[in-house]
């Protein structure tokens, strides 16, 4: 099966792959692949925007929490013994993330961010907890 030429193909697979996890832990992975999207999206952003947008520790925010969503779903989708872990630190992530982004509250596409970034984190803590 060519999975580029198929519409969907390869999220198809991966939604067979995911079937055998747990709703919890599937929710976890969707979110934190979600987040990271939207962080990428939102950093892009930030760089066009400029000026307060742009600021180091704003832009090092969305890019650590884009960063471990992709690591914290890794983990989770191969059920590694420590995803537990890195869930408890991309949580950490996540809220830093969603914090700087809601400083900018008259801008709709931070505030998806922040949004998802809050979804992010509490999905990400209710695995930490329970694993």
């Amino acid at each position: 099966m060519n999975l580029q030429s198929t519409p969907g193909g390869a999220n198809q697979v991966f939604k067979n792959v995911i079937k055998d996890l747990s709703n919890e832990m599937q929710i976890c992975i969707e979110n934190c692949m979600s987040c990271h999207q939207i962080c990428v999206v939102t950093l892009s952003h930030c760089i066009e925007k400029g000026g307060k947008h742009a600021e180091g520790n704003h832009l090092k925010n969305l890019m650590d929490c884009a960063q471990i969503c992709t690591v914290s779903a890794d983990f989770m989708s191969r059920e590694s013994n420590i995803h537990s872990s890195i869930c408890g630190a991309c949580a950490e992530a996540c809220l830093a993330c969603a914090e700087s982004c809601e400083m900018f509250a008259d801008d709709e596409v931070m505030r998806n961010c922040a949004a998802m970034c809050r979804q992010c984190a509490d999905s990400c803590k209710q695995m930490a907890a329970k694993h």
